[in-house]
């Protein structure tokens, strides 16, 4: 069931599309994490507002960041996707041009010393939303862009994102260009379709969709592959988008 929707033609319509359009390491993490942190709604409008923002960022996610000014964020006050406003996105000009000008890569906002000996990436999640705080001091407001296990959040999208970061495989998927943290150290991201298809199977049986939610249904995983456990994210989300497809045709 993996391999069936581990391919490569799962990419064209997902988000990871966007920063597949790059090669260079940085550029493919700032429109990683930001197409991933805007990852919820319709698939087709996601896309829209990630190129929209590469668009506005002369296609060189990197170069912009290091280099842009003041004059150069004025369009991206226009931008808006659901929740996310320009006021959000210029803390988040903020937060990489500070982060990227002091560090070479975006995982080390993730990862500290004490990551080896920690059995998840729940205080990975933790130490990043301190990170993006210390770098851009944000408005309350924003930082319900960045989620934390801490108030008990399903951290869907960094998640996702960590998963595109951290795993690789033959398929080339996902881009496995951090090496810090280890494959069996990610969690599931838990979206509707996962949620509804590890029910179904007996894989996840409380109740609320949540923290202990996530951790229950990555244990379960993990039993099936201590190294891999999150490749069944491929899995239990193409069979909640297969049955969309045929209720649809029906």
């Amino acid at each position: 069931m993996v391999s069936q929707f581990n391919q490569r033609d799962f990419i064209e319509q997902d988000p990871i599309s966007i920063p597949k359009r790059f090669e260079l390491k940085q550029d493919i993490e700032i429109s990683g994490l930001w197409i991933a942190l805007l990852a919820w709604g319709n698939r087709k409008s996601i896309l829209q507002s990630g190129t929209k923002l590469l668009e506005w960022m002369d296609q060189k996610p990197y170069e912009f960041i290091i280099h842009h000014t003041e004059t150069d964020r004025k369009p991206f006050l226009k931008f808006v996707h659901r929740t996310f406003n320009g006021e959000d996105a210029l803390y988040f000009l903020e937060f990489f041009q500070n982060y990227y000008r002091e560090h070479s890569s975006l995982e080390s906002a993730f990862t500290n010393s004490a990551l080896l000996d920690e059995e998840h990436v729940g205080p990975s999640l933790i130490r990043f939303k301190a990170n993006y705080i210390k770098y851009c001091n944000p408005a309350k407001r924003s930082l319900k862009h960045i989620a934390s296990p801490e108030s008990n959040s399903k951290c869907k999208r960094l998640l996702m994102f960590l998963r595109w970061m951290v795993r690789s495989d033959l398929q080339g998927i996902d881009f496995g260009i951090w090496k810090t943290i280890k494959p069996s150290q990610l969690l599931m991201p838990l979206d509707v379709h996962v949620e509804k298809n590890a029910r179904k199977l007996g894989m996840l049986t409380r109740k609320q969709s949540d923290w202990k939610a996530v951790l229950e249904l990555s244990a379960n995983c993990r039993k099936l592959d201590p190294n891999d456990p999150v490749k069944y994210d491929f899995a239990l989300f193409g069979l909640g988008i297969s049955e969309k497809k045929k209720t649809t045709t029906k």
